[in-house]
């Protein structure tokens, strides 16, 4: 068979294409090998950054410490930026498949750096200058100028946080492989606290020296709501604090009992629209103030009430017994002048429930409260407070609505605007549905200290081409008070007042409904039937429960969405269990999840 031969042109254009192929592959071979390669350093600088970062917390106290943390954890953050930032790795993001999960990593490591490096080490940086005790009173006085010079890093440290949770907010997990999009998921939800950690300290910084009489001296009155008589945002108030700051120098200014303050026929402010719910009650008696789920005008009716006993405040901040329990974290044990010993585990059962054994006179256990408030507000002021301890005390009874802050100032309300200090009613966005789920005593006695409520919030028809979507509301409370609570002190029981037998707990709920959503079902507690109003144009439902020991009741209501949100919330009055959970949660999962607050 004769012997074929190219021409020598052929066999020139083949040589090329093999060397080309040949090139190309050996290419496609290098930037895999780079890629992997500058992906397995990446992650192993990220990992040493996750390893090192609780270093950071532990070491809250010594900032020196903190701050070399830091520097290790940015060096680790920078290097694992650079590595997923090059063209190379920038180009095979484009690649199908393995280029979004390329996009990913490199956008995660980008975000974390920027958190390092433009929110933690400038804060710290400036706060390493004067130490972290200085954010708490020494001999009764703070140093205002710290926040001065920590407002502007916190500014820019708090921009810097927010835009790299919305940096990893926006990454599309749709497309991720499983480990890497729930890596991408714990990382959304850490920077979204960070984010806020961030923003507080920022608000923090530029409210404080005011608030400390930095321009002038400021008069504060403090409310320390009692929970074992409920009221909608926890309890009942049931003593007053006066306090008063003069250019960082805090002083007691006084206290007043509840019987210290007068009754009015009428409301001493206008109510608005939850006249229609509550009556006159919440601006009549200093008691009821906590009655509407709005802080702001909580504070405003206080302040009313406290001017009119002659004593005009700038300020209302509110407190409860638990709050107090984890600020006693911060300070030890305090000793009062009865030789009790108020501790972080003890408090809450002492000023809520032993108190009311021990004391019949409400003239002693008035005179015991007030000894309980100066003796925490002594250790608070005295300097001997673990700063770390005191920052995160702050910061849970903050996320728990157990701590409220209002200012007659506008400059600062608009500083504590969208905070939990505020204390704003719950309102739905475009992602969450919020529910207000409250609870307000109804037999005039400290019976709600033995009342457990369990809150379930749950979804149902969130499957694929599932309708409609339905989301559920379940309200138990049960009265686990001992069998014999009717032998209870009269003060702990109300003795038959408001018609309600001596060891009955009765409670009045409301439960305000979010915007967007239609009644399909609603069960009150037994042969009741539910009331209500319209309050800022949404639904407002309440009912009465009347509980002897040992039994429960239920209210269940079901809505059907009309919007397309698939997150809900429902906010639930504080009580004397920290346990409990003030927020439940809920998720329209295609499998429908529910939280509880049980």
């Amino acid at each position: 068979m004769p012997e074929t031969f190219l021409p020598p042109a052929a066999r020139t254009v083949g040589r090329v294409v093999v060397w080309t192929l040949g090139l190309a592959l050996l290419f496609v071979l290098f930037v895999v090998g780079w890629i992997g390669m500058r992906g397995y350093l990446a992650y192993d600088h990220l990992a040493s950054a996750q390893r090192q970062a609780p270093a950071i917390a532990q070491n809250i106290g010594d900032l020196s410490a903190a701050t070399a943390a830091l520097d290790r954890v940015g060096r680790d953050t920078s290097a694992a930026r650079e590595l997923t930032s090059d063209p190379l790795w920038r180009g095979a993001e484009g690649v199908p498949w393995v280029g979004p999960q390329l996009a990913a990593v490199a956008d995660a490591a980008a975000a974390v750096d920027d958190v390092v490096t433009g929110t933690a080490k400038p804060i710290a940086a400036v706060a390493d200058g004067f130490g972290v005790e200085a954010f708490v009173p020494v001999d009764g006085r703070i140093d205002t100028s710290v926040f001065a010079a920590l407002a502007g890093p916190a500014e820019e440290g708090a921009r810097a946080a927010a835009s790299a949770r919305d940096d990893v907010e926006a990454i599309d997990r749709a497309p991720l492989l499983p480990p890497l999009a729930d890596a991408i998921g714990s990382l959304d939800g850490l920077l979204s606290e960070v984010a806020s950690g961030t923003d507080a300290l920022s608000r923090a910084s530029r409210l404080l020296p005011s608030m400390l009489g930095a321009d002038g001296a400021r008069d504060h009155m403090l409310l320390v709501q009692n929970n074992a008589e409920w009221r909608t945002l926890g309890g009942i108030v049931g003593a007053s604090t006066f306090l008063r700051t003069d250019k960082g120098a805090i002083e007691l200014d006084g206290q007043l009992s509840s019987t210290d303050f007068g009754q009015y026929a009428d409301s001493v402010l206008d109510l608005g629209e939850y006249a229609s719910l509550y009556g006159a009650k919440p601006g009549r008696y200093i008691q009821n103030v906590t009655q509407v789920p709005d802080f702001s005008l909580t504070a405003r009716l206080a302040q009313e009430l406290a001017k009119r006993e002659g004593r005009d405040v700038s300020s209302v901040m509110s407190i409860d017994p638990v709050a107090l329990s984890y600020l006693l974290q911060a300070t030890g044990p305090v000793r009062l002048p009865t030789g009790d010993e108020l501790t972080s585990e003890n408090v809450v059962q002492l000023l809520l429930n032993d108190v009311y054994l021990r004391y019949e006179d409400p003239r002693q256990q008035d005179a015991f409260f007030a000894s309980a408030a100066g003796a925490v507000f002594t250790a608070m002021t005295s300097g001997q407070v673990d700063p770390g301890a005191l920052i995160s005390a702050l910061g849970r009874a903050g996320a728990e609505h157990r701590l409220y802050l209002w200012s007659a100032d506008e400059d600062d309300e608009k500083i504590l605007a969208d905070t939990t200090l505020a204390g704003a009613p719950p309102a739905s966005d475009a992602d969450t549905a919020r529910f207000g789920v409250y609870f307000n005593d109804g037999t005039g006695s400290k019976m709600d200290y033995y009342v457990t409520p369990a809150v379930q919030l749950s979804w149902s028809g969130c499957g694929p081409g599932a309708t409609p979507r339905t989301l559920s509301l379940k309200v138990s409370l049960t009265n686990d008070a001992p069998a014999d609570a009717a032998s209870l002190p009269r003060y702990i029981t109300g003795g038959g007042s408001y018609g309600v037998p001596a060891g009955t707990a009765r409670t009045v709920g409301e439960i305000y409904l979010p915007k967007g959503f239609t009644i399909s079902a609603a069960t009150p507690p037994g042969d009741r039937t539910f009331g209500g109003a319209i309050v800022d144009g949404r639904q407002v439902l309440s009912y009465s429960a009347d509980l002897k020991p040992g039994e429960t009741a239920t209210v269940s209501v079901d809505l059907t969405a009309d919007t397309d949100i698939r997150d809900a919330e429902a906010w639930v009055t504080p009580t004397a269990d920290a346990s409990l959970s003030p927020i439940v949660r809920a998720s329209c999962s295609p499998a429908g999840t529910g939280l509880s607050l049980e």
